[in-house]
Formats: C-alpha cells, structure tokens, sequence
C-alpha cells in the first residue's frame, strides 16, 4: 500500500487503528513534508510583488528548494513503513536451525540498520529545509508570517520525531561507528533544528 496515494481520511484512520505501521517515523515524515511545502507556498506568495521585489531571487531559490524537499520528504513517509515492515518481516524469519538463526540475525541487522538510516535521513532532509525557512523571515510576505512559522515548527517536530526513532532502533545497530556517528550527529541536527526553530517561531510570533 502506497501511503502517499491515500486521501487524508484514509491515512489517519489507518494511522489511528491497531496496525502496527505507519507509525510515528511515517507521521514524522509527513509533518517534515508539511513543513517544506508551507516554505514553499510563502516564498511563492512573495514572487512577483513589487513590495518585495528586492528578494525575488531568494525567494524564488526558496521555493525551489522547500519544493524538492517537500517531494524527499514525502517519499519518506513510504520509506519509514516499508523500513519498518521489513524488521517485521526479519522477526519472523524460522530459527528451527543453526543456519536459519544465523539468515535471521543477519537479516534483523541488516533490517535494523535501515529502520534507522531512514529517519536519521528524514531528520537530514527537515533540517535543511528549516534552513531554507529561516532565509525567508523578514525578507517575504508578511500576510503569510504566521504560516511560516507553521512550517518551522512542524518542521522541527520532524526531526525530534524521526531522532525518536533513530533512537529507539539505536541499539540494534550492530556497527558500532555507525551507531556512534547515529548519535553525535543526530544530537547535534535535533540541538541545531532546536534553536533554528525558536529563531524563526519567535521571529513570526513578534512581527505579528
């Protein structure tokens, strides 16, 4: 199943029944994908208005950019469910024989190191896209402030929502310098998602 091809209804009834995926990875995903898209929309909201005109290059950069991570992140609702599945699917591998325990082992590692690559990657993709966020305070179109601050902070749950689950498969991850690089560099993008938030929150939230 396509999540990304169900109506909004279909996907949050699912989303709210007793299946096990999608789950927080996938909803991550998608407030990363809201996020991005609402970037886009003000930066395109500001194209073309001679109030702004001294920023329309900005703008229009941002609008491509917030786009083609709103597209990233999209396919990552998909990716985290499917990540998912595929640990599922590993759990139930037999283990009748010493050589089916030893496929199942390595297919649960294998498994669980995707089940965190991807979040870890959705964390990537909602960080740049605050990035590209914040160069639009001040500098686009006002009657669309607070929307902007909508998508730094959808974007933010993003990343705290995908690093939960970077760190709830974390101890599963076999490799002990991926798992290490897992975590600094997650700590730092949710610290540094954190504060770019706040900034442009807080910048929204006083020119309104």
């Amino acid at each position: 199943m396509e999540l990304t091809a169900l109506t909004v209804k279909q996907y949050t009834e699912l989303l709210g029944s007793d299946a096990p995926a999608p789950g927080g990875g996938s909803a991550s995903a998608l407030c990363g994908a809201q996020g991005a898209a609402l970037t886009a929309m003000v930066a395109r909201l500001t194209l073309g208005k001679a109030k702004y005109a001294e920023f329309e290059g900005l703008c229009q950069k941002a609008a491509e950019q917030a786009g083609a991570l709103q597209s990233e992140l999209l396919a990552a609702i998909d990716r985290d469910t499917a990540a998912f599945n595929k640990v599922s699917a590993a759990f139930k591998l037999p283990k009748e024989t010493d050589e089916q325990k030893a496929a199942r082992k390595n297919a649960i590692a294998e498994a669980t190191l995707t089940a965190t690559e991807v979040p870890f990657e959705t964390m990537r993709l909602a960080r740049r896209a605050l990035d590209v966020c914040r160069t639009l305070v001040g500098k686009s179109n006002a009657s669309a402030a607070s929307d902007l601050g909508v998508a730094a902070l959808n974007l933010l749950s993003c990343v705290r929502g995908a690093w939960l689950n970077v760190l709830i498969n974390l101890g599963g991850v076999k490799d002990e310098a991926a798992r290490a690089r897992f975590q600094t560099e997650g700590e730092r993008m949710e610290a540094e998602a954190a504060a770019l938030a706040n900034e442009i929150f807080n910048a929204v939230k006083a020119g309104l």
